[in-house]
């Protein structure tokens, strides 16, 4: 009876698991869900050049890069009063796809905007803790400066978190450049040596660990 019982419990908990990893919401490359506000990042962040760090302004500080509230938005997009004047930067004023925008700020109630990039809840990923060893925002989103829409650009299992804690080599840069996501490193650029600095203890001491306390904790 109680072998019976923890067939069907594992079953069960495999099956959850299984749901889990494979849903689109948490590891599927390309989940792609549609926002309440159509935010192109190949305009802000491509064509306006914006840093990153305009909106998700935490990204260095904290394990979490905020979502950048209303009013980050109504710097340049305030809206009209009856008489036609805003208090701040006026672009694009008029535009029907700003008027959720406009009625968050008028309401005070926070945009929904959907979470792209979900781990599951047993995972801990701390932002700061990559971009300031040098880890582009790109190597695990991709060239978000030229999505009109975001999508999930990697698999963000474990064992592509592993790879990567394995041999950062690759996937390190100068931390002033870690916005910069069309950054190519100068002709006469050594990615050995300068990862081989980095991770000396004399340098930046970079020295990711794989156990598997980092991550679930």
């Amino acid at each position: 009876m109680v072998l019976a019982a923890a067939i069907v419990g594992g079953g069960i908990y495999a099956g959850a698991m299984g749901g889990l990893v494979t849903d689109p919401k948490t590891l599927n490359i390309g989940y792609q869900p549609e926002q309440p506000v159509p935010f192109s990042h190949a305009i802000h962040a491509g064509q306006l050049k914006m840093d990153c760090r305009y909106c998700h302004n935490t990204v260095f500080d904290s394990a979490h890069a905020a979502v950048p509230p209303t009013a980050t938005c109504i710097n340049c997009h305030s809206p009209a009063n009856d008489q036609g004047v805003t208090a701040l930067a006026a672009v694009r004023t008029e535009s029907d796809k700003l008027k959720p925008i406009h009625k968050s700020w008028e309401t005070g109630r926070s945009m929904a905007w959907k979470r792209i990039h979900n781990l599951p809840e047993f995972v801990y990923f701390n932002h700061a803790a990559h971009v300031n060893s040098g880890v582009s925002c790109k190597t695990c989103h991709g060239r978000i400066d030229q999505m009109d829409v975001v999508a999930q650009h990697e698999e963000l299992s474990m064992a592509w978190c592993i790879t990567c804690h394995r041999n950062p080599d690759p996937h390190l840069r100068p931390k002033e450049f870690v916005t910069k996501l069309d950054w190519e490193p100068p002709a006469d650029w050594d990615q050995e040596a300068f990862a081989k600095h980095q991770r000396d203890p004399e340098g930046e001491n970079i020295n990711p660990q794989v156990h598997c306390a980092v991550c679930h904790r």
